[in-house]
């Protein structure tokens, strides 16, 4: 009995806060758009019973599903999502493993310190911490006022509304998700494997690469898809840092719902962006049941 409940307890939580709202938007995206509150008509009405059911299912159609791949918009958000989440997670890695490695390879007595200067940005709002890229980044921020005083630029720089923030903003933001799987990796990692293939001629930076980066491929892994995740959805940072010219499909997914209040349009892209990111999150749960695997 004792173990059915320790079990039954994260099947709840994932019923209740997954599958549950998984649900309603699928009916939602299978719904016809009206102007009522909520804004569709329902396609499956359960208070009609069987009848009800019969309806729903020799009605059914993927209408709001077809007109994602008839409209342009729709693929190019989802396309230019992919590419933005590469790209970030890509900046992330080469920014957070020379970090991580610092943090490993840095004294005993430092590493708390070090470590919480990492988490620090997180006792801080999100939404302030992104308002403040905004005033870096803008024509008359520090960053163009520091450019212009040390000479390096003759006019203010447009980085601002542009792709180039959007990078800044998620690789600021998600950084410590790469960070820290890699630092706990490496923080395992037995130096005398290190010390043995430079006594068998590695130099160190070949210890590196042959040892010590394909050693730590587990944390690199988790970081990437930490990283690579929430970025494939975001809303906030495109919308303020990335302006109109940025399409991304969370920002897509806003609109539908709150400005054209196209409810079963937005359910079909959530249920989409929601199956695209099933894969990614699969691959991340086989690679921490691996971990956990080789760690026993």
């Amino acid at each position: 009995m004792r173990r059915f409940l320790l079990i039954a307890v994260p099947y709840t939580w994932l019923l209740a806060l997954f599958l549950a709202p998984f649900v309603i938007v699928f009916k939602i995206s299978l719904s016809d758009i009206a102007l009522a509150i909520p804004p569709y008509t329902p396609t499956l009405d359960l208070g009609a019973g069987w009848e009800g059911i019969k309806t729903f299912f020799s009605g059914l159609d993927f209408e709001n599903f077809v007109w994602l791949t008839q409209d342009d918009l729709y693929w190019k958000a989802y396309l230019s999502s992919l590419k933005i989440a590469v790209i970030s997670t890509a900046f992330t890695l080469m920014i957070g493993y020379p970090i991580a490695y610092g943090l490993a390879r840095s004294p005993e007595e430092w590493r708390p310190t070090l470590m919480m200067l990492i988490i620090l940005p997180f006792w801080t709002s999100f939404l302030i911490r992104v308002y403040s890229w905004m005033g870096i980044l803008s024509q008359e921020g520090f960053l163009n006022q520091f450019l212009l005083w040390t000479g390096l630029i003759n006019e203010p720089l447009i980085i601002l509304n542009t792709s180039i923030a959007v990078y800044i903003g998620i690789v600021y933001t998600y950084l410590p998700f790469m960070i820290l799987p890699i630092y706990a990796t490496l923080d395992r990692l037995d130096e005398s494997l290190i010390e043995a293939a430079e006594d068998l001629g590695c130099s160190r930076l070949s210890a590196f690469w042959l040892i010590t980066v394909p050693l730590s491929k587990n944390g690199i892994a988790a970081g990437s898809f930490l990283v690579f995740i929430p970025a494939l959805g975001e809303f906030v940072i495109p919308s303020l840092l990335g302006g109109s010219r940025t399409l991304m499909i969370g920002k897509v997914l806003w609109e539908e719902f709150f400005s054209n209040r196209d409810w079963p349009v937005a359910g079909a892209v959530a249920i989409v962006l929601l199956l695209i990111l099933v894969i990614p999150i699969v691959l991340f749960q086989r690679n921490q049941q691996k971990q956990a695997e080789a760690e026993q």
